[in-house]
């Protein structure tokens, strides 16, 4: 990796800090948060390798307490909390959708990537919502899932559509190559 890599990635990262405070409560415990749109835009604009980076750098961030994630919080506790597997899922779903983009210039199958990355993160969040609560998988689907469904094929929408127009930008392309 380059230098310039680093620092597209560690700004990544900071994009993502900042939209995770844009967060609503919800009543099951998992908050509504833009998290998962600068997990897509990673994936879209930065490709598999460098979206991974990023996303994990943000969990890193997140990890040794600095309050990165949603509702200015940080620390282990928050990485093995109820709202654990959405955040562990974040790199992978950023490697999915970016090892898509990378590929395509589609943007159904962009979006369709998105829509892979938000099953791969409902997954994760869902069980381990489920083994940290002690609820069983269809309230956890009703607290984790539900609620979240068309906002976030929103926010995938939005991610394919921004990111890929930043992808097409000339000056994006120099940073990025």
């Amino acid at each position: 990796m380059k230098t310039r890599d680093l620092v597209v990635c560690g700004l990544f990262a900071a994009m993502t800090a900042v939209l995770s405070q844009i967060s609503i409560p919800f009543p099951g415990g998992v908050p509504l948060t833009l998290q998962l749109l600068s997990i897509s835009l990673c994936g879209v604009i930065l490709g598999a390798k460098r979206g991974f980076i990023s996303t994990l750098i943000y969990i890193i961030l997140g990890a040794i307490g600095l309050p990165v994630f949603a509702g200015f919080s940080g620390g282990f506790q928050c990485i093995v909390g109820y709202s654990g597997g959405f955040i562990i899922s974040f790199p992978l779903v950023a490697f999915i959708i970016g090892f898509i983009s990378e590929r395509t210039n589609n943007t159904i199958l962009v979006f369709l990537s998105t829509i892979l990355g938000l099953i791969v993160n409902y997954t994760t969040g869902t069980l381990m919502f489920s083994t940290v609560t002690g609820s069983s998988i269809s309230a956890s689907l009703a607290a984790c899932v539900i609620p979240f469904v068309f906002i976030d094929l929103l926010k995938g929408l939005i991610a394919t559509v921004i990111g890929s127009k930043l992808k097409q930008n000339i000056s994006i392309r120099r940073i990025l190559n």
